[in-house]
């Protein structure tokens, strides 16, 4: 059994999740904006619960919900929940986002995803790593259409998702009249090729979009000011 991973204001077990903490969830939970100070919040495709925790550290928010498909990782993110010190405000549901989004009546002011997104045909001989990493089980149109469902009228969609992806999301969310107000490129070195994507979303086309670059490293484990000032409130050594 892999020991839990400790950030400072809680921990993380991961051993029976197929996506482990990366820097792409602890990125996404430490830019996502809360300067709306939401009441709800939804996170997408759980994992571990890492970027719910880090919201319920960052914000006032009661209602903190997750929804996670796989049968390990919905157990492993309740108890991380339950171990945390905010269990009364967090909540795994075991659910697809297409069922919870037919079932669910209320609306939520802030969702956030770091979604499943490896295209390609390959496959590993590891079924729940697949799942976590492939968009078989969550293409990005239902991701959308179950955004735009419920979101509520001044809420906000964050989520993280590669740099190639990027203008094909951006025409599905435009369809579910969602419209980009921040993006943030990611690259891990300044000499290297944008991978990821911060974007966030609004119902509300905003009158300029907000946008900015963020680099990770200088040399190896020599992180950028940018990056520290980011993330600095969660990992031990920052």
């Amino acid at each position: 059994m892999s020991k839990p991973f400790h950030f400072k204001e809680f921990s993380v077990s991961q051993d029976r999740c197929a996506m482990k903490i990366g820097t792409d969830g602890v990125l996404l939970g430490a830019w996502t904006s809360i300067d709306n100070n939401p009441q709800s919040i939804l996170d997408i495709g759980s994992g571990t619960g890492i970027i719910a925790l880090q919201l319920a550290q960052r914000s006032a928010a009661p209602t903190i919900d997750a929804v996670e498909l796989d049968d390990n990782a919905y157990e492993q993110c309740s108890e991380n929940f339950e171990a945390s010190p905010w269990p009364d405000r967090l909540f795994c549901y075991h659910a697809s986002i297409q069922e919870f989004a037919s079932e669910i009546d209320e609306t939520y002011d802030l969702i956030v995803s770091n979604p499943p997104f490896y295209r390609e045909d390959f496959k590993s001989a590891a079924p729940a790593r697949d799942t976590a990493r492939f968009t078989d089980t969550l293409p990005f149109e239902h991701l959308m259409v179950c955004v735009a469902h419920l979101l509520s009228e001044n809420g906000k969609f964050s989520l993280i998702l590669p740099q190639k992806e990027q203008l094909r999301l951006t025409e599905l969310a435009t369809k579910q009249r969602l419209h980009p107000k921040r993006i943030c490129e990611v690259r891990g070195t300044p000499n290297s090729e944008i991978k990821r994507v911060l974007m966030e979303f609004s119902n509300m086309r905003p009158a300029k979009i907000i946008s900015e670059e963020l680099t990770i490293e200088i040399g190896r484990h020599e992180y950028t000011p940018k990056y520290i000032n980011l993330v600095k409130d969660f990992y031990l050594k920052m």
